[in-house]
């Protein structure tokens, strides 16, 4: 345990010391916001981007907000330097400068971003479509729908996996997990964004390896005292729900409120597949995440560890009395876990956004992919978690998208009707 602390704040020393200002700012080049507008058809020239200063945190003693404007050029790309300070703006995209047959994808067309050091750049992306979109078969927005579900599915299995394997080795309910996949995106962002600009992919893994630790110190300076302390149930539970109020309040004091972007890998031109359109970055995470899922698979079937999360779910006691570690096979469900939730948190952060309180807004699917796989089965989480996104994608070709979460609800209430131990659910809780 105190090396465990000493290795983290030898971290966050080291992390703060590269991220701290310099003397030199002045020769930093100007924050700036950038993106690039494309379809189908090509590039979207002339379209009018809007910048403006929200908040009161934005105070140069001027007595006008600051605003600014361009239009995309041939290639549909866009750039808008901003003054060197801190705050949050507004970017919209003036959906009336937009060429004929071309629409955004989605009704936002304005998107909050927050500057935070000098220098910095923020991608800001707006997805456009053809409205000819309209009058694409139901086939092929089912298959693409489907895909969109894998990928989200395999997100949230992911990061349900150590939810249902803490569950099945602890029976703890673990309200705080959406704040570890909160971690591994913000940390990832902020090792990618800031003074450090760590290659995403770097980034990535120093998120997952600082998701690992962070596990292991919840487990070792919290959990271990408090199960020492034979709390009961109810107060675990009071306890990873004050976890989550913390987490979430300090996110929103290291990132403010608004979303946030890699600085890689946001923008890019998707391959065609007959019916499907899929960016080489979605189908990188589809295939790390598959290849993650199957590693943990591995693992609690052929190997020790797994044979001792499956010993330790049954009956702790006789486990330890059969000489298997207890506490250290929790110690490995709490480091895999967290670091599983971090990826995730990556992943999410890179299909969408980063924002303070993403980890959270997905734990209710989290909760869902769990009850529906089978309460502590790792297996059904990975199961539940594709079911869970499969439909919530493929519910968005007939109904609002707004709607989406409530198919999924609605689906997980009918199978619990049918089967209420979940759809792999069994006597024994892990694999």
């Amino acid at each position: 345990m105190r090396r465990a602390l000493v290795s983290l704040g030898l971290i966050v020393l080291a992390l703060g010391v590269m991220s701290a200002p310099t003397s030199a700012q002045e020769d930093d080049p100007s924050p700036r916001f950038e993106g690039q507008l494309e379809d189908e058809s090509g590039p979207a020239q002339g379209v009018r981007i809007v910048v403006t200063a929200v908040g009161d945190e934005i105070d140069d003693g001027e007595q006008e907000p600051f605003v600014a404007e361009t239009v995309s050029d041939d290639e549909g790309a866009w750039e808008i330097l901003l003054p060197d300070r801190r705050g949050t703006y507004a970017v919209e995209l003036d959906v009336s400068t937009l060429p004929d047959g071309v629409a955004l994808d989605d009704a936002d067309a304005v998107r909050e971003s927050s500057i935070s050091q000098p220098g910095q750049v923020r991608v800001i992306t707006f997805p456009l479509g053809g409205q000819e979109l309209g009058g694409t078969s139901t086939f092929d927005q089912v298959a693409q729908a489907t895909v969109n579900g894998v990928k989200l599915g395999l997100i949230i299995a992911m990061c349900s996996v150590g939810l249902s394997m803490i569950f099945g080795t602890t029976g703890l309910i673990n309200f705080s997990h959406g704040e570890l996949v909160t971690f591994g995106a913000t940390l990832a962002w902020w090792l990618n964004t800031g003074s450090i600009e760590a290659g995403l992919i770097a980034a990535a893994a120093l998120a997952v390896l600082g998701g690992c630790l962070l596990g292991g110190v919840i487990e070792k300076g919290i959990m271990a005292p408090l199960r020492r302390r034979r709390l009961g149930s109810f107060q675990f539970v009071v306890v990873t729900i004050g976890m989550s109020l913390v987490g979430r309040q300090l996110f929103q004091l290291w990132i403010g409120e608004g979303n946030l972007t890699y600085r890689q890998f946001q923008i890019q031109t998707p391959w065609e597949f007959g019916p499907i359109d899929i960016t080489p970055r979605d189908l990188t995470i589809i295939a790390v995440s598959t290849i993650a899922l199957i590693g943990v698979a591995t693992v609690l079937q052929l190997t020790r560890l797994g044979k001792g999360m499956r010993a330790v779910s049954d009956n702790a006691d006789l486990a330890a009395s059969s000489g298997i570690a207890v506490n250290r096979v929790i110690l490995s469900v709490w480091v895999s876990g967290a670091g599983l939730a971090a990826l995730g948190g990556v992943f999410l952060g890179l299909s969408e956004t980063v924002k303070f309180d993403m980890g959270f807004r997905l734990l209710l699917l989290m909760f869902a992919a769990v009850v529906l796989g089978g309460l502590g089965t790792a297996y059904g989480a990975m199961v539940g978690g594709l079911v869970i996104g499969i439909v919530t994608e493929v519910s968005t070709v007939w109904f609002e998208p707004e709607l989406k979460f409530l198919w999924a609800l609605l689906v997980l209430i009918l199978v619990l009707l049918v089967r209420p131990q979940g759809i792999l659910g069994t006597k024994e809780r892990v694999g």
